[in-house]
């Protein structure tokens, strides 16, 4: 039988007395405030601590007449400090039910923050941020960990900003529980502004001074923390050290002057990796490549891989040559041999490359000269012999210069649930000047993801392109424009559609237009579907006639990276139909 009776906290309850025997456990149960403040309610009250320990009916008593206080005191860091509490407990079998109904009162409202600091300190705006956020307490409900926030939030700006002997000098909140208000006063003496000395590296493998051009300081500047991570971080995404510790010499500074000293230990000078990948686009087949992190002491790097698949085998090389700083600035020289055999055109060319590369205004620019060589088909179909009737076949030599801008923001980059990217190209001959054609063009791809809710993500692509050229016919195909694929109009195959010659081949066109949209929904963390709709094509002049695909895809947010498996069908066309397996593994963005 269960028994109930509702007594005042500060009764005993009859139950209590009637029962000497030890009782397995107290349910605690808390009303009357929200979520917010009932979890520091049951921390606080001792009742909680013996929800799965043996407890005697004086232990209960005890701790059940202690509650009142033990409810107050929690409630007191969130500004309420009239808070009280009855209770009523229960004989559930051999436990016990305790349920506090709590009347947190009217919170206590800071009407003063007043904060004392030297001007020079002042000033700074990082400093000032934080200090304006200790003002804006005043109106608002006191909450001591918001203070304490605040508060640490103001000594840590004064010594990420060179002012490494602050002190807190005066700390006070002040209650009035009669006026239900608070005042806050603090105070800090800032002390001396601390300027950079010299930066030490140590377990270094390069030359003397070539490591300082990472450094975004100069000495005698004043000291900034958030510097000192901006070289930790350059400094790893160098790629030269397994190990980079940033250490300012607090203790030793002298005369308002602090040194730095960088631990570093080599990383792997040489790395080997290779394996198999699959593509819809390029066919299954296998990687490799050989990288030399540095390749002499003054921190050139050498980069290798050679890819044999299906339908595309290059061998490339590059050599860089960084030269460190803000911009990030490197030169870089590459050679790249490509076989290439894709649904409607096949191409044997070699292409050396010579750029710099470099940040600028947020946006990584490359400029450079290309020259492109070899030779080529257009219009082959699969099964075909080289000389049937319509195919199209070039031989070319191109030199032209390039410019490239690109950028791209992300939440995550495993994961986006926000963020874009965007790539644009120039790229033309001077006339024809050791070049078989004149040419200039022009392209740029952008695309965009957005979460709308916890599961679903929008994602929204395009590509558009224009040429100008005296000679169409003795481009490549890498300097033609088609559409199809994986990354274009999903539901036809790789670079299958475009314009057509009178033998009503594909032989692509001057310029482009494609768009997507696709909606992805996950299930589970890693696991989703999409729906997608493509349209496009690659045109000449005006006469555009774009594509329509549309299809459903599975997603798989695997160990190596987010892989796709989409199925695309042809919409209203009378050359093209069935349905075609696209496969992507890589990022979004």
């Amino acid at each position: 039988m269960r028994r109930q009776r509702r007594l005042g906290l500060a009764a005993l309850p009859l139950l209590l007395l009637l029962s000497p025997f030890a009782r397995a456990g107290v349910q605690l149960v808390v009303d009357g405030v929200d979520d917010t403040l009932k979890g520091p309610v049951i921390a606080g009250v001792e009742l909680s601590q013996y929800a799965n320990r043996e407890v005697s009916d004086a232990q209960v008593r005890r701790l059940f007449d202690r509650a009142p206080d033990q409810v107050r005191t929690a409630l007191e860091p969130y500004g309420y400090y009239e808070a009280t509490a009855t209770g009523d407990i229960q004989q559930v079998g051999a436990d016990w039910r305790v349920t506090l109904h709590v009347k947190p009162g009217e919170p206590v409202m800071v009407t003063a923050a007043n904060v004392t600091l030297d001007d020079k300190a002042a000033q700074i705006p990082a400093i000032r941020r934080a200090r304006r956020a200790i003002e804006r307490l005043k109106g608002q409900q006191l909450n001591h960990g918001t203070y304490d926030a605040s508060r640490d939030a103001l000594s840590a700006a004064l010594t990420a900003n060179g002012f490494l002997n602050a002190r807190l000098t005066a700390h006070r909140v002040e209650v009035d529980r009669g006026a239900r208000s608070a005042r806050i006063e603090l105070a800090w003496d800032a002390g001396q502004r601390y300027r950079y000395g010299q930066v030490r590296f140590e377990g270094s493998q390069f030359k003397e001074g070539f490591l300082q051009r990472y450094v975004p300081f100069k000495r005698g500047d004043y000291f900034q923390q958030d510097q000192l991570l901006q070289l930790q971080q350059a400094l790893n995404g160098a790629d030269y050290f397994s190990v980079v510790n940033v250490l300012p010499d607090v203790d030793e500074a002298k005369e308002g002057v602090v040194d730095v000293t960088v631990q570093l230990a080599p990383a792997k000078r040489t790395i080997y990796t290779g394996g198999p990948f699959v593509g819809t686009d390029t066919g299954g087949g296998v990687r490799a490549g050989m990288e030399r992190r540095w390749v002499n002491r003054k921190g050139h790097k050498w980069k290798n891989e050679l890819v044999l698949a299906q339908r595309l085998k290059t061998l490339s090389t590059l050599y860089s040559i960084p030269m460190p700083g803000e911009n990030q600035r490197s030169f870089n020289f590459g050679a790249n041999f490509r076989d290439a055999d894709t649904t409607t055109s096949k191409s044997r060319t070699l292409e050396l490359v010579a750029n710099e590369s470099r940040l600028w205004h947020g946006w990584t620019r490359t400029i450079g000269v290309h020259a492109l060589s070899g030779t080529f088909t257009v219009g082959k179909q699969a099964g075909e012999n080289d000389d049937a009737e319509g195919i199209e076949r070039g031989r070319s030599t191109l030199f032209y210069p390039e410019a490239s801008l690109s950028k791209k923001k992300a939440d995550n980059p495993t994961f986006v649930r926000n963020g874009w990217s965007i790539d644009i190209y120039a790229r033309s001959t001077v006339g024809t000047l050791l070049s078989d054609a004149s040419f200039s063009q022009v392209a740029a791809d952008a695309k965009w993801i957005r979460a709308f809710t916890r599961r679903d993500r929008l994602i929204l692509r395009g590509s558009v392109g224009y040429t100008w050229t005296n000679d169409f016919d003795a481009l490549p195909p890498q300097l033609r424009f088609f559409a199809g694929g994986d990354r274009s109009v999903r539901g036809y195959g790789f670079q299958a559609i475009g314009p057509r010659n009178s033998y009503d081949r594909v032989i692509g066109g001057r310029n482009l237009l494609v768009a997507s949209s696709e909606v992805e929904h996950y299930f589970t963390r890693n696991w989703g579907m999409a729906a997608f709709v493509d349209a496009g094509n690659a045109f000449n002049g005006t006469d555009y006639r774009p594509r329509l695909g549309a299809g459903l895809g599975l997603r798989w947010l695997s160990p190596v990276g987010m892989i796709r498996v989409d199925l695309g069908t042809p919409i209203r066309d009378q050359r093209e139909h069935g349905v075609q397996l696209h496969l992507v593994i890589g990022p979004d963005l």
